[in-house]
């Protein structure tokens, strides 16, 4: 087992950081907390970190047209690169996992500021995706060294958002496994489900799925990879357009589902919709439910319930030009389990945005 305490944040390379921390700000609620940039003596990268309660989100845009960012967002679009892990020894966590197998980007180094030391190392994981390891027990500033607290006068409305729930990657044809032994042997993680192409299939498409999670459950990264079918699977789709493995989608819990949703509607959130026969006799399926079963249709919510509760879930459309990231938002009323029930009704609601995208 990796003491791994929690993630600490997620970093996306973006094609215009400003607009970006602009956009989840004022449609998903976040608060711009911190900022780095021309003005705090960084000459090749811009960047906005922005929190909502227990989510802590870095979005970094590049200054010079031949930056790694710029290299990245070239080639993969806005998207997930970094997936930062919080921990006490940087150092030990670092020499384990590289010793184990992983492959090393970034030794331990310290970086210092008025406020402190933070330690950091960086591996790297599927495709372009890399994980950080940060020590902070010694730091009290706004963010991480180089990065200066955020003063704006714009009102910051949350919409609820409380944690992130788990996070999502796309990989190649036959390569779930092989990462699945990665994070089992290399980060000391567990695995906690698995489904195959009989659990996620419709007429058209499939793909196969393995949950991991670390030792403490507070890091959960189910892993997706293509299965047969008739049509290009979404999976298949994600790698088309991203240029290769990375993360999917994050999914975000809320205390209100409800009003989360509702809000984020309100501020233009497009959410993909399962076709309306889903909610016939949805009851009898799941059982009673603390949500009003009529607001659950009008939403386009989808629930389902293991042998510990029931969760209630909703996926947005992708959140970029290119069809690859984007967010679940979830709530759980104490099941662990991830939806297994709503994948057909997903499934098809997505492969019929496909469609019209033309790449079904």
């Amino acid at each position: 087992m990796l003491p791994i305490q929690r993630i600490d944040y997620v970093e996306f390379y973006v094609g215009n950081a400003r607009q970006a921390a602009q956009y989840y700000r004022s449609i998903f609620g976040f608060e711009i907390i911190a900022f780095k940039g021309l003005e705090t003596g960084s000459r090749d990268t811009t960047s906005y970190v922005l929190r909502q309660n227990k989510i802590t989100f870095v979005v970094t845009g590049a200054l010079t047209p031949d930056s790694e960012v710029a290299e990245q967002v070239k080639l993969h679009g806005d998207g997930v690169k970094d997936v930062a892990f919080l921990v006490d020894d940087v150092n030990k966590i670092y020499e384990t996992v590289t010793v184990r197998g992983a492959r090393g980007l970034q030794p331990p180094v310290d970086m210092q500021d008025k406020y402190g030391t933070v330690r950091k190392a960086v591996i790297g994981v599927y495709g372009d995706t890399t994980h950080t390891f940060i020590q902070r027990s010694d730091y009290v500033g706004p963010f991480l060294p180089g990065y200066q607290a955020f003063d704006t006068a714009a009102a910051t409305e949350s919409v609820g958002l409380a944690s992130l729930d788990h996070m999502v990657a796309n990989v190649g044809w036959n390569e779930m496994d092989p990462w699945v032994e990665f994070y089992n042997k290399v980060m000391g993680f567990t695995q906690l489900a698995s489904f195959d192409d009989k659990d996620i299939s419709t007429e058209y498409t499939a793909l196969m799925s393995k949950v991991m999670q670390n030792g403490n459950g507070r890091v959960k990264l189910p892993i997706n990879e293509p299965a047969p079918g008739v049509r290009k699977s979404q999976v298949e789709e994600y790698l088309d357009f991203y240029g290769g493995p990375g993360i999917q989608h994050l999914a975000l819990t809320t205390n209100d589902i409800l009003h989360t949703v509702e809000e984020l509607r309100k501020r233009g959130v497009d959410f993909i919709r399962v076709p309306e026969t889903y909610y016939e006799n949805l009851e009898e399926r799941v059982g009673h439910i603390k949500e009003s079963l009529d607001e659950i249709r009008r939403l386009g919510l989808l629930v389902d319930r293991d042998d510990e509760g029931y969760l209630v879930q909703i996926f947005t459309r992708p959140q970029a030009d290119r069809p690859t990231f984007f967010f679940e938002i979830i709530q759980r009323h104490n099941a662990r389990s991830f939806g297994k029930g709503n994948f057909k009704a997903l499934f098809e609601a997505i492969e019929a945005d496909q469609a019209l995208r033309g790449t079904l």
